[in-house]
């Protein structure tokens, strides 16, 4: 094997690693249940396959939630390149973290369920990445001159835990950027920090 080249059983071991996890997603958002059959048979791997990768429900349960925690922070690199400081951090609260809260109900519960059985733990690491990539968003809006340099980026993001109690069968997108709103006006500065237009 040359240097550099890629060992083609670790290179598959990755594939089915992320079928996995895609799969198990896509399950909890339907069901808010974990088959390893069902989730095998979609991964298109065998079961045994599953259980090497996850020895238990709760096991691939932490792995999806960190999985989905991951794309959020590192979707916001992307959203201060695309667009303006204040709206980056709307498009991340409203087209990506309600979106996901809203989506993910099955595996919220199935969260709460492992991390309250005694077969894991709710990942600090998580929480403090999603302090992080709100961290970063308000940096960014504290140099532009939208929002006060005094915000703590934990009181932020409980703020925007009130996301959670949006009604995912009803308006659930206009309510998110409603409360987004609000939330905003609270963390403008004085000479900057455009009001959203609803609109």
């Amino acid at each position: 094997m040359t240097t550099g080249s890629v060992n083609p059983r670790r290179a598959d071991t990755r594939r089915n690693h992320e079928r996995i996890l895609i799969a198990a997603a896509a399950s909890l958002a339907a069901t808010g249940e974990v088959s390893f059959n069902a989730i095998a048979k979609q991964a298109e791997v065998g079961v045994g396959t599953v259980y090497r990768h996850f020895p238990t429900p709760e096991a691939l349960i932490l792995a999806v939630y960190q999985r989905e925690v991951r794309h959020l922070v590192e979707v916001v690199p992307d959203l201060l390149e695309a667009h303006p400081p204040e709206q980056a951090f709307r498009v991340w609260t409203t087209d990506h973290l309600a979106h996901y809260m809203m989506t993910k109900r099955g595996l919220a519960n199935a969260l709460r369920a492992a991390t309250t059985s005694g077969g894991g733990e709710l990942p600090v690491s998580a929480y403090e990445s999603m302090k992080g990539a709100v961290g970063t968003l308000l940096k960014a809006n504290v140099e532009a001159g939208t929002v006060r340099a005094d915000l703590d980026p934990e009181t932020v993001l409980r703020g925007l835990g009130g996301l959670l109690y949006l009604d995912a069968s009803g308006e659930w997108r206009s309510h998110a950027a409603a409360l987004a709103d609000l939330l905003w006006r609270g963390m403008c500065s004085r000479d900057g920090g455009q009001v959203w237009d609803q609109a």
